[in-house]
This record gives C-alpha cells, sequence and structure tokens, in this order.
C-alpha cells in the first residue's frame, strides 16, 4: 500500500535574507512599528511602501492579521452597527467574523459549482437586502469574472471589498487581484502565499479611507511615519474622529517578508507546476470532477480542490479516511461539525440563519487540498496516485456497508 510521510502543515523555512533582516531588528531592539532614530525608516513603513507597488495600489496598511485588515478596511468604509454586507456562502469564518465584529449584518450569496460567487443570486440579494458594500472571498484562489461582477456593481452603486488572502499574486485578465474595488485585503498567515505566522495587509487608492484605517490601527498622532498614507491635510479632522486600536504590523515580522515578496512571482511557478500535475492526475479518476479554470484567471494553486458528485456522505467519508490512513490529508466542506480551520455557514450562529441549497449542495461533495511548496512534484504523484486509488477503493465497495463502515473507522 503506497503511503505519502511528508506533512501537509510544514511550510518552506523562511528565506535566508529574511532571516538576517529580522535578526538585525532584533539585535537593534527597534521591534515596534514606530520606534525608529532620526532619518530612519521602519521596517513596516518600507514594507508597506513596497507591497502598494507591488499591487499598484496608492496606499497600503500592514496589519496584524488578514482578519484585522478586513475589519479596519470594513470600519473605515463607514458601515454602521446592523448595515447588511454581502460576502460568499462559500468562504472562512473570518470573513464573515469580520462583517459582524464591526457592527454588520452578513449576507450570504450563492456558491456556483465552479466555487465563485453566483452573481445571479448576488444581483438578487443586492435588490432585498439593500446592501451598498460586498465583501468577496476569492475562496481558495478562485476568480469570479471581475469583468462581469464589476459591471454589475457599478449598475447597482455597490462597493467593493477584496478579500485575497488566498489571491497573493494572482491575476484576473492581466490585472492583480484586490485592484478591482474599494479595498483590499491580504494575509501573510503561515499557510498563505507570503510568511510571517501572522499579519496581513489593506491597500486602496481611497485617501480618506486608508487615513481612517491608519488612525484606527493604533498610529496616535505618529501618522507622519506612514510612507504609503496621504498628505497630512487628509489626517486633519480624520484623527480626531476616529478610535485608535492597535492593529498595525510590527517591525519584525515586516522585516521577515519584505525578502519574500521579491520571490513570491517564483513561487506562484512553483505552486502551479504541483497544482497542473495534480489536476492532470486527478481529471482522469472515474467519479472525480474538477471545477474549471478561466483561460483569464492567472491563478496560485497553493491548494486544490475537487467533488465527488455521485458519492454518498458515507462513501465520501470513506475516502478521507483511506486518505488519512495513508499520510493524505483532505478536508470537508459538506461536514456537519465544523473542524479546524473548516466550517459551513449554519455553524455560524453568530449571524441570522440563512438558505443557500445550492451551495449546501455544492459544499457537500467537495474536497480540499493543501499544496505546501515543501511538497515535490514526485510528492504530487504520489499524493494524486493514492486518491485515485482511495476513491477506487470505495467505489468497488460501494455495495457493502461493512467495507465502508470499517475504512471510517480505521
Amino acid at each position: 500500500m503506497k503511503v505519502f510521510k511528508g506533512k501537509f502543515t510544514q511550510q518552506e523555512a523562511i528565506p535566508e535574507p529574511a532571516i538576517e533582516q529580522a535578526v538585525e531588528v532584533m539585535r537593534s531592539g527597534r521591534l515596534h512599528r514606530y520606534n525608529v532614530v532620526d532619518g530612519e525608516a521602519s521596517e513596516t513603513s518600507l514594507l508597506e511602501t513596497e507591497f502598494a507597488q507591488y499591487q499598484g495600489a496608492k496606499y497600503c496598511l500592514a496589519c496584524a492579521s488578514g482578519g484585522y485588515a478586513m475589519q479596519v478596511a470594513l470600519a473605515s468604509s463607514g458601515i454602521k452597527h446592523g448595515q447588511s454586507v454581502l460576502t460568499n456562502a462559500f468562504t472562512l469564518s473570518p470573513v464573515p467574523g469580520a462583517i459582524h465584529n464591526v457592527g454588520g449584518r452578513p449576507v450570504l450569496v450563492e456558491t456556483t459549482d465552479q466555487l465563485v460567487i453566483d452573481l445571479d443570486d448576488l444581483e438578487g440579494k443586492i435588490d432585498s437586502s439593500g446592501a451598498r458594500l460586498l465583501l468577496l472571498s476569492h475562496m481558495r484562489g478562485h476568480i469570479a469574472d471581475m469583468d462581469r461582477l464589476c459591471d454589475l456593481l457599478r449598475a447597482k452603486e455597490v462597493s467593493l471589498i477584496e478579500d485575497c488572502a488566498h489571491t497573493m499574486g494572482a491575476k484576473w485578465n492581466g490585472q492583480r487581484s484586490g485592484s478591482f474595488g474599494l479595498a483590499a485585503c491580504f494575509s501573510s498567515q503561515t499557510y498563505k502565499h507570503i510568511n510571517s505566522g501572522e499579519g496581513g495587509f489593506l491597500t486602496t487608492d481611497d485617501p480618506d479611507l486608508i487615513a481612517r484605517a491608519v488612525i484606527r490601527s493604533g498610529s496616535y498622532m505618529l501618522y507622519d511615519q506612514h510612507d504609503a498614507a496621504p498628505d497630512h491635510d487628509v489626517f486633519v479632522d480624520i484623527r480626531l474622529d476616529n478610535p485608535n486600536c492597535s492593529g498595525r504590523m510590527d517591525n519584525l515580522r515586516a522585516a521577515i517578508l519584505r525578502p519574500q515578496l521579491k520571490i513570491l512571482e517564483d513561487n506562484r511557478i512553483r505552486w502551479n507546476e504541483r497544482y497542473r500535475l495534480l489536476e492532470a492526475q486527478l481529471s482522469t479518476v472515474a467519479g472525480v470532477t474538477l471545477p474549471d479554470r478561466p483561460n483569464a484567471e492567472e491563478y496560485v494553486g497553493s491548494s486544490i480542490q475537487f467533488f465527488l458528485n455521485q458519492m454518498t456522505t458515507s462513501q465520501i467519508q470513506a475516502v478521507i479516511a483511506s486518505c488519512r490512513e495513508r499520510g493524505v490529508e483532505l478536508k470537508w466542506f459538506g461536514a456537519e461539525e465544523p473542524t479546524g480551520y473548516t466550517s459551513r455557514h449554519d455553524s455560524w450562529r453568530y449571524m441570522d440563519r440563512q438558505s443557500l441549497p445550492n451551495s449546501d449542495a455544492i459544499l457537500s461533495k467537495l474536497l480540499d487540498m493543501r499544496v505546501p511548496l515543501t511538497f515535490t512534484l514526485d510528492d504530487c504523484r504520489l499524493i494524486g496516485e493514492i486518491i485515485a486509488e482511495s476513491v477506487s477503493d470505495v467505489v468497488a465497495g460501494e455495495d457493502s456497508p461493512e467495507y465502508l463502515e470499517s475504512v471510517i473507522q480505521a
């Protein structure tokens, strides 16, 4: 029996230049975001400038987490208590959580079998909810038709904030993910495309929004130390009208990230080599369906998703169990109970219960797998073979409840 010995949670080591830069910051003792000597730009400020340039944005705020970036973006956009905010039904819990935590009311939009937001349902819920803002999650790196989506939002006078936690480095029709709306939020959590353990970014071209975010992130009256921010005049009233609550990234994490940004494109190519190899293998397995990747989408294949549309719940559980026994970790978005990072909308009980039959049906068949860069191409071949064999074994034993139960229990 083939067994994979690698770890799905093991990321690559932090690059040596990043380690060296982090050590230099630690030796200086100046870890706090505003702790600089005369004439010195902080690591955090330098990172903000570099990330803004990378994204083609005017302004950037480096944040303590991607979740914080979403919360400060929403608060700085003017969301009021009880106001409806649209977002995907297929997303991770920090997305509706960010809406709830700033007092908004999440309104969930159906997903399609391509794992992107359903534009027809979106149009209907814009009209029925009266929402004026969409927090769009590019969940697991799948990008909706941004041309159609932006046309719809313009026609309906709805603003867009993008959650790009899974699309840093990706593009739609040559335009960077995160450059389509009012603002965008990114993550540098360990399992994302650059790694500082925890961290995030807010980018925008709106001077008032970023000024509010800077003050809210705990700048006190030190906003002049933000180089990727607007002129002093923009802050004159905003500095007094917005509450301070520390949430800007520190110098140590910024130092770790700056060298990684320079190799992000090379890593995108490496991720996609692994993704395409797995995609090619899984596409030949009877009973496995993969979402299409449109030509306009330049994705980052740091994870892969596939459907077992013809299988029962017991069969899907048996496939997961068989793969786990052989060292392959699959996540299932159809599980009733939230597990690890994976949960579905009916477990978010802080918000109104919402009927999403299409999303429920799609997610009930959906499996998900990380593809870290620590995996070699040979590792990916082995993983693909294990998934294929596990699916085939379950299909072969489908008439035997005893077989399914034995696999699940094992």
